[in-house]
């Protein structure tokens, strides 16, 4: 994207807590670390402050299904133009191999030493339900495809997230799993809601069927920061802050 034009001045990256948050550490952008479930909410801040940003927020399943679902469905309802790549391992990597929303029922770990008794999360459909604009899936075995799905997410006006099914190789290596599963997307029309809610549906993070990837769903729809700024298109928000300073003897 930056070949094509794009200025990395006005990129920014959040992330959360987790083995995910080494991404601020491998990508010479602007970034600022959250807490952990808190990306959404920061990034939220970010481009309200500075709506001519590109803002991207990368967390880990646990870390945005788990702590942040609250704010995820809540920036999905508002369709605020940002971005949100999720780590998807399916496994708390970082504390050493506890269960997030989207491990499969039965599943071993610290905390589940005979097994999770409780069902998946299927974040898609949540997101979907929730009203985000723009929603995919890809593996971390198909880079190319997983770097168109990136770029249409990060250029699409609205709430984009993608839903990155990869590998703790260490608590929970689902490569072999995945690999058998995978299948492009072909004749899908992701404007269409209702297909859009089949093929999510088609795999529900716990069976054994087949896992579509590539783009489920795509909307335009107007965004909660345009809202936002056409509301308050008469607030001089410098003289605002020095009048609110005074006023404070700040």
């Amino acid at each position: 994207m930056a070949g094509e034009g794009m200025s990395l001045e006005n990129v920014v990256i959040v992330s959360g807590i987790g083995c995910h948050a080494k991404i601020v550490d491998y990508i010479n952008v602007n970034s600022f670390y959250s807490l952990h479930g808190r990306v959404v909410p920061a990034a939220e801040g970010i481009k309200l402050a500075r709506p001519g940003l590109k803002v991207i927020g990368f967390a880990g399943d646990g870390d945005a299904y788990g702590e942040g679902i609250e704010h995820l469905i809540f920036a999905a309802k508002r369709n605020i133009d940002i971005t949100m790549i999720i780590h998807d391992n399916r496994v708390y990597g970082l504390t050493t191999g506890q269960c997030t929303p989207t491990s499969p029922l039965g599943s071993k770990g610290r905390s589940t030493p005979y097994g999770t008794k409780e069902l998946p999360l299927n974040p898609l459909e949540v997101m979907i339900s929730s009203g985000a604009t723009y929603l995919a899936r890809g593996t971390s075995h198909g880079i190319e495809l997983l770097k168109k799905i990136f770029r249409e997410a990060i250029l699409h006006k609205g709430f984009s997230l993608v839903d990155v099914l990869q590998v703790c190789v260490t608590y929970d290596n689902l490569y072999e799993y995945y690999d058998k599963r995978v299948y492009e997307l072909t004749d899908h029309d992701p404007s269409n809601r209702q297909d859009a809610l089949v093929k999510i549906r088609e795999w529900d993070y716990n069976n054994d069927g087949r896992i579509p990837l590539g783009i489920l769903y795509r909307k335009e729809e107007r965004t909660f920061d345009e809202n936002i700024r056409a509301a308050g298109k008469d607030f001089d928000r410098d003289a605002g802050i020095k009048e609110y300073l005074s006023r404070n003897n700040i």
